[in-house]
């Protein structure tokens, strides 16, 4: 039976058509009017605008691109020169991928490795990177993680992570993710030698699989000591049930949490309903209401929130990870306690049969 299985689930991995890259929205938060595009030391980038290409590099003296958008057009202004295109592509040499640095000017400046398109909306850039999957990976498990988690921890997350790209796509209508924990936090991709790029390479390929696809695994920073389903939180239903666990951690080391509101703030919000939640968090800031799990109470003209966990409770916990992780167990224990009725298959490579469980 075992051999059957493996069989079966090698033919599975062998037919999944997974796309290798990703197509990442960045700063969409900012809506920004101006970005600055420049070259790290030791890269070369081409930028592709209405027909031409500009090679911007340290070392010929111009390393710096200014961006800016102006009605359906993109200003490229680079040294002495201004170019303007209805879209901006930024490649290495060889068409490829490259390193470079994108920055919203005064605010945030973020290093990544991949391709880069800018188009103009509604009088905002649009900023797209394409990269490896792995590299998206990587960059999320930088994001999410903290230092200290046990490499099995980071591991489990790097699945999970893995297995949201491969399966969530169509979030976006002009790219597949944004960079926000609306889809997945993503920040600069690790050093090589870090503890997150060591917990990719182990897992490279990795993803979580529910009835013989993989799944969009919804991870949380902290649950309150069981983990919800879709229908607790009154969302619909998601190809995967999301079964409810315990999580002992949490159980017994609550996140608490109290936050104040206006009364009518506080008539919008229900605990339990993901939906208000996000909508309010998004216009007052994610500690505003940090998790599902809460009850209020008035007082005078404002309403007093006190909740515990962190994040909506679906799926894995990582907080439970970290303490499950310490206690001895691996990534595919790990997993399985907060995915049930999943198996871990490997997709756009062959992979041994001891990776199924």
């Amino acid at each position: 039976m075992k051999t059957t299985t493996a069989f079966l689930v090698l033919i599975l991995a062998s037919s999944l058509a997974v796309a290798q890259d990703v197509r990442i929205g960045v700063f969409g938060l900012f809506r920004p009017q101006q970005l600055a595009l420049s070259a790290p030391a030791g890269s070369a980038l081409v930028l592709h605008a209405g027909g031409e290409a500009i090679v911007l590099e340290g070392s010929s003296g111009v390393s710096i691109a200014h961006i800016r958008a102006r009605g359906d057009t993109v200003v490229l202004d680079v040294g002495t020169r201004v170019l303007r295109a209805s879209e901006l592509t930024v490649t290495s040499r060889e068409n490829g991928a490259t390193d470079f640095n994108l920055a919203v000017p005064g605010k945030i400046t973020r290093h990544y490795r991949g391709t880069l398109e800018v188009k103009p909306a509604s009088r905002a850039l649009t900023a797209v990177v394409t990269m490896d999957l792995e590299t998206a990976v990587a960059s999320v498990v930088a994001a999410e993680s903290t230092v200290g988690t046990p490499s099995e921890a980071l591991k489990a997350l790097a699945v999970a992570a893995r297995s949201y790209f491969v399966a969530g796509k169509g979030r976006h209508r002009d790219f597949d993710f944004c960079d926000t924990t609306h889809c997945q936090f993503l920040r600069e991709p690790p050093a090589g030698n870090t503890a997150a790029a060591q917990a990719i390479a182990a897992t490279r390929g990795l993803v979580v699989a529910y009835q013989s696809q993989p799944l969009a695994a919804m991870y949380t920073r902290s649950c309150s000591g069981r983990t919800r389903t879709p229908a607790e939180l009154g969302l619909p239903p998601a190809a995967y049930p999301y079964y409810s666990v315990d999580c002992k951690y949490c159980h017994q080391h609550p996140f608490r949490w109290q936050s104040r509101l206006s009364a009518e703030d506080a008539a919008t919000l229900h605990s339990s309903n993901e939906a208000a939640r996000l909508r309010l968090d998004r216009r007052l800031g994610w500690s505003a209401v940090p998790s599902n799990n809460f009850v209020m109470q008035k007082e005078g003209e404002q309403t007093i929130l006190r909740g515990v966990g962190q994040g909506h409770g679906l799926g894995l916990c990582q907080a439970g990870a970290k303490a499950m992780a310490k206690e001895g167990a691996d990534f595919r224990e790990i997993l399985a306690h907060y995915y049930p009725n999943t198996v871990i298959i490997a997709v756009g490579r062959a992979f041994p049969t001891s990776l199924i469980r």
